[in-house]
């Protein structure tokens, strides 16, 4: 049976992405993913999450992990700690953001801007009303709407959006069914503007989220910014993800595990994968690295292709 074992002493970090990876589809961290980030965290080795969530949206799930660490957030556009330290931003810039939303005009329905709370109000903590940018509800209500719920708070109203950009955005972003998300593919395709486009997708929920940020901007590249700075090598660092935006963040890891509920195509990638959210796959795909420990025979076995060609989408 293969066995991907590593020593201890050779990985340095490991990136785990949020949504569909650490949390189950309950949206709760289980304890055993619990129990072995924590065991491996006072070993010496540093855990960083990295997801499309705002920063303070995801505040909260890695309080719960019960230590220090750093979050990627927004794709990769901000590096900041959980006591508010700011690493590295890479804000859309206004004429870029605003030159978007004049191309994608048909879709004003499902578009979204964030903001970083830093610049609203010069505060380190929380999200003030306003980190959260849109025209109109109707349009997204039925696609995102449990985020909406939880996010309401910091959502203005804002007609037209184009009014919002006194500052840079983190991000626009773009939400709907995932066969009107793939038009909004295709325009974004051809626009021709200096941006990152990131797709994420759930097509039980027929739910299709497309992130456009700063050209360059990506969970990837935010890592390798972040290894760098902490003199950390790729062979050293492990990733665990199981979506497309996980992709250049997989790309980079020297060790990469995707999630048993990753799409068919991330799977075709020559990535090994691990167990699903539902089966604490993240602790699987530790224990499995670290120490030898078995998968499942299934689940173990890499897939035979040729090496990952980044894309932006």
């Amino acid at each position: 049976m293969l066995k991907l074992s590593v020593p201890a002493a050779c990985l340095r970090l490991i990136a785990i992405d949020i949504d569909g990876t650490l949390l189950n589809p309950e949206f709760k961290i289980s304890e055993t993913d619990l129990a072995t980030l924590r065991r491996v965290h006072g070993q010496g080795i540093e855990i960083i999450l990295v997801t499309g969530r705002r920063h303070t949206f995801a505040l909260p799930i890695a309080q719960q992990l019960g230590f220090d660490l750093w979050l990627i957030s927004s794709n990769g556009a901000v590096t900041r700690s959980l006591a508010g330290e700011t690493f590295h931003r890479d804000l859309l810039p206004e004429p870029t953001c605003r030159e978007l939303v004049r191309v994608m005009q048909e879709f004003r329905g499902q578009t979204v801007l964030t903001f970083d709370s830093n610049d609203l109000h010069g505060e380190d903590h929380g999200s003030p009303s306003g980190s959260i940018v849109l025209e109109r509800l109707d349009q997204l209500e039925g696609s995102i709407q449990r985020w909406l719920e939880k996010n309401m708070q910091y959502i203005r109203f804002v007609v037209p959006i184009e009014d919002a950009l006194t500052c840079d955005p983190v991000q626009a972003m773009f939400c709907g069914p995932v066969a009107h998300m793939q038009r909004v593919l295709q325009v974004l395709g051809s626009c021709g503007l200096p941006i990152t486009v990131l797709r994420t997708e759930y097509p039980g929920r027929d739910l299709s989220i497309v992130d456009v940020l700063n050209a360059g901007c990506s969970k990837g590249h935010a890592l390798e910014r972040w290894a760098n700075y902490r003199r950390i090598t790729r062979e050293q660092v492990m990733a665990v993800g199981d979506n497309y935006n996980d992709i250049e963040m997989l790309a980079f890891a020297g060790h990469p595990f995707i999630m048993g509920n990753a799409s068919e195509e991330l799977r075709a990638r020559g990535w090994t994968l691990t167990r699903s959210n539902a089966e604490s796959g993240v602790a699987a795909a530790i224990e499995h690295a670290l120490y030898g420990k078995a998968l499942d025979p299934v689940v173990v076995e890499q897939i035979r292709t040729p090496s990952a060609i980044v894309t932006s989408l």
